[in-house]
């Protein structure tokens, strides 16, 4: 093989492998949203349900727990999973924007925006107030 069929090669394997972590990494964000909603079907249930204790599944057991703890342990797992997720989506732009410079194609515009804080949102609204 002569290196202009090097390169090329070396540049498609290049973008294939970029292409791959987009993909991975978008089926992450999948995966993790749907066991978040779950969670909250779990959550859900729990309003629902009058006892003291629940039955939860842990792998292929299920236990007995108060339901208060029950509460506290999804709860934790829902904060950790949106955490998770956050962090895949703001990787995931970057990758997206290095797969298509891989590509020669122009960076997406507007898509680095991030939506705007709870205390920023507060901050403009009492401004429109005055």
């Amino acid at each position: 093989m002569d290196a202009v069929s090097q390169r090329v090669l070396e540049h498609l394997t290049e973008v294939e492998e970029a292409a791959e972590e987009v993909l991975s990494s978008k089926q992450q964000v999948v995966e993790l949203d749907s066991r978040r909603n779950r969670n909250r079907e779990a959550l859900s249930a729990l309003r629902t349900e009058d006892t003291e204790k629940v039955k939860v599944c842990f792998g292929n057991m299920f236990i007995k727990l108060p339901k208060l703890k029950t509460r506290e342990m999804i709860q934790k797992d829902q904060e950790q999973l949106d955490k998770e997720i956050n962090e895949l989506r703001k990787g995931l732009k970057a990758k997206v924007n290095r797969l298509n410079e891989l590509q020669g194609k122009p960076e997406l515009r507007g898509y680095s925006l991030s939506p705007l804080s709870t205390e920023e949102i507060k901050a403009i609204n009492s401004l429109f107030k005055r």
